[in-house]
């Protein structure tokens, strides 16, 4: 069947291997690279990894992945012309300590962890907010580019472990949610591997369900909640004890996402 064969296709992009694709996503990427760069000129900076994750993410429809890459193109002239923020550019955002990045799964994913307990609205809605999750993509980003030096070619996506035990309403940024939601689906997307929501209280789904239908389905189908009495035992289907945080019976310490 068309789109389902495999074929060997192995390219460089500096210095990262294409992983394996289909004939009919080869075929497509040639078409999306014509379309967006005779539009964009920076266009020409992507490598086929990049173009794959958003024909992916428009389920290989040219024309929907070619309008939000240029999208895209056009937020990040705006926000990250230099693909590059640093954590000085977002003290307030860093200060609550509420992002950690350590460890991989089991399929060489590297794993992020968010207390989203520690984080305040107090001060919202600076210009370093929306910022936060763009410098959260670009740390994984590189985390997976070394990866890809290694053992794992072709990985490209991270796991979260979103933590909400002692979240309240006080911790509850709807604007902040959305605003994160966006630059992950639309700016980011397939990078996504795997969200896992622990320890959510009862008030969190009132929330959520106002949340819940500005996700698309394809980042819907990675979202997981976790059952507190099947935390650890499901955290390790997919994660080994030695790359799991301490905090839920793992072998790994917590590294602060600036530090990692």
């Amino acid at each position: 069947m068309e789109g389902l064969k495999e074929i060997a296709h192995a390219k460089e992009f500096d210095g990262v291997v294409v992983k394996t694709s289909t004939e009919t996503e080869l075929t497509k990427i040639c078409r999306m690279r014509g379309c967006v760069e005779s539009q964009d000129p920076l266009a020409k900076e992507a490598d086929d990894l990049m173009i794959r994750r958003f024909l992916r993410a428009r389920d290989l429809n040219v024309e929907k992945a070619s309008a939000l890459f240029l999208k895209y193109l056009k937020w990040r002239r705006m926000f990250v012309p230099n693909e590059s923020i640093s954590a000085s550019e977002v003290p307030n955002e860093i200060a609550q300590n509420k992002m950690f990045l350590q460890g991989f799964d089991k399929k060489g994913r590297p794993i992020t962890l968010v207390f989203g307990a520690r984080h305040s609205n107090r001060k919202l809605y600076c210009e370093q907010v929306p910022l936060h999750p763009v410098f959260l993509c670009l740390l994984c980003s590189d985390k997976i580019l070394l990866l890809d030096a290694g053992c794992h070619l072709g990985q490209e996506k991270f796991v979260v472990i979103g933590d909400l035990k002692g979240w309240g309403y006080s911790n509850s940024d709807i604007r902040g949610y959305l605003g994160a939601l966006s630059i992950l689906q639309d700016y980011y997307p397939e990078r996504l591997g795997k969200l896992f929501i622990v320890h959510a209280p009862y008030i969190f789904m009132t929330v959520w369900k106002i949340v819940y239908p500005f996700i698309d389905n394809n980042t819907k189908k990675k979202i997981v909640f976790v059952e507190n009495n099947r935390l650890k035992s499901t955290l390790l289907e997919e994660i080994d004890e030695s790359q799991l945080p301490e905090t839920y019976g793992g072998q790994l310490p917590l590294v602060p996402i600036h530090d990692s």
